[in-house]
């Protein structure tokens, strides 16, 4: 590095990259926390959404299930991009390279808008044939499709507003990215009741509430990254040329981020096809609106995870190996304690849990088999921390090809056969189905975590031996 290009990164060094590249205990704490909450109030969302919904009865609440893979499989390529754009930018600043940096930001953009125009016109052409693949029919056929061509009408905004923050998350700025996601989830909450009821658009109200909080989100992200100017990377477009190597760097990462998310949109997508055909459209309801509680229950490990990715790749940059393994092993030991205690009130108050979602007429006859999901699939939150853990790490130190492996892994080559078994071969019904996810997530723990250790130690023995 030049003397120019140092000074260069001393005097644009923000406090969100002094805590990447300082002790990586408190980093992991301190980038955590906000993310934590700004996951988490998006998941309560999600749930908030669905207990609106939940009014309109249980053909609304299957409805809305079964785009969920889809817009799970939108949400997934968009964070796949930031990932890898993030993980570069991340490596970067270890290795104190701000040009680099700044680099990467403009590629993930570019790369952003053509994915986002394509995810665009593929969703609207095709939303009809798939949702009957899936097994949707009459009443829920008709409202998924009105809620599927609003959300797919406005996609390119969620992959700005995802990759955003992701770009915001690689350099530390997690205070920001927490105010983005907050922002949004706000937004929805407020414009829910309104459009579904008061303007009675139904379950397309639910759409809108969403598009257009995350426009009203993106405008101010768009002025803290392109016209502020106080984030640590540059964004702007001056003078900008395709770059093959940079491209592939974002790449490496991104693409197998994207596919590990894509995998599991596919497993939604199957195990939705599974349940529909076990429990028909109530069985489509329980599922998705089950899943929503524990995905609330991830949040913990979304925000370590997103911490995780970024600590490692500063780490990897700087060439401190030894802060990687310390990082990797402290944000499982955290996470497990986190998970234990959810899965645990999640279990003992799965009736009033339920009752959330069941409280009208049109939608109670659900009660008994959410409750039943909740007390089964609560104990795969417990066997998260190390998969995800293992995947932000390796997406950290630019192996995106071994975070895809685990995440196939788990999604595809476990938890839809599992379920497929206990749930259709082996006649168990639901609780078949339940049982099979939750026993894949358990399947995969020892795997991930003794490919991740042993690619540390090795990264740590090559440092020891270079010095």
């Amino acid at each position: 590095m030049s003397e120019v290009e140092k000074q260069t990164f001393e005097r644009k060094e923000t406090k969100g990259v002094k805590t990447l590249l300082g002790d990586p205990k408190k980093a992991v704490i301190k980038l955590s926390l906000p993310m934590v909450a700004a996951m988490s109030a998006q998941t309560i969302y999600n749930l908030v959404d669905a207990i609106w919904v939940s009014g309109l009865g249980a053909s609304s609440l299957a409805a809305v299930g079964f785009i969920f893979p889809f817009f799970f499989l939108a949400t997934a390529l968009s964070n796949g991009i930031g990932i890898g754009g993030g993980a570069a930018i991340s490596r970067r600043i270890g290795a104190k390279d701000k040009k680099g940096a700044d680099s990467v930001a403009a590629h993930t953009f570019a790369i952003l808008l053509a994915t986002a125009f394509g995810i665009t016109v593929i969703g609207l052409l095709f939303i009809e044939p798939l949702l009957k693949a899936m097994g949707a029919e009459g009443d829920s056929l008709t409202k998924a499709m009105e809620y599927g061509r609003i959300i797919f009408a406005g996609i390119t905004l969620l992959f700005f507003l995802q990759t955003s923050v992701s770009l915001l998350r690689s350099e530390g700025d997690a205070k920001r990215a927490m105010i983005a996601m907050l922002g949004g989830v706000v937004l929805n909450m407020g414009l829910d009741p309104v459009f579904i009821y008061v303007l009675n658009f139904g379950v397309a109200g639910a759409a809108y509430a969403t598009i257009i909080s995350i426009f009203l989100v993106d405008i101010f992200v768009f002025y803290w990254l392109f016209i502020e100017g106080k984030t640590y990377v540059s964004f702007g477009f001056k003078g900008f040329k395709l770059s093959k190597g940079v491209i592939y760097d974002i790449s490496r990462v991104g693409i197998p981020a994207a596919a590990s998310h894509t995998s599991m949109a596919l497993m939604a997508f199957f195990i939705v096809s599974i349940v529909a055909r076990v429990g028909g459209q109530d069985g489509v309801a329980v599922y998705t609106t089950g899943w929503r509680v524990i995905a609330l229950a991830t949040m913990p490990m979304l925000g370590i995870a997103s911490a995780v990715s970024a600590i490692a790749g500063a780490a990897f940059g700087a060439k401190k190996f030894e802060n990687v393994k310390t990082t990797y092993l402290y944000s499982i030991k955290i996470g497990i304690i986190a998970e234990a205690f959810l899965a645990a009130v999640i279990y003992v108050f799965a009736p009033q849990i339920s009752r959330a979602f069941t409280w009208s007429a049109q939608s109670k006859a659900i009660a008994p088999e959410l409750i039943k999901f909740l007390r089964i699939v609560c104990f795969l939150t417990m066997a998260v921390p190390v998969g995800m853990v293992t995947a932000a790490t390796f997406q950290g130190l630019g192996k995106g090809l071994y975070a895809l492996t685990m995440t196939i892994l788990r999604t595809l080559i476990l938890a839809v056969p599992f379920a497929w078994l206990f749930g259709i071969w082996l006649d168990w019904g639901l609780s078949g189905v339940w049982d099979g996810i939750t026993l894949a997530g358990f399947a995969s723990m020892p795997i991930g975590f003794l490919w991740a250790i042993t690619h540390i130690n090795k990264l740590i023995a090559r440092g020891v031996s270079e010095k």
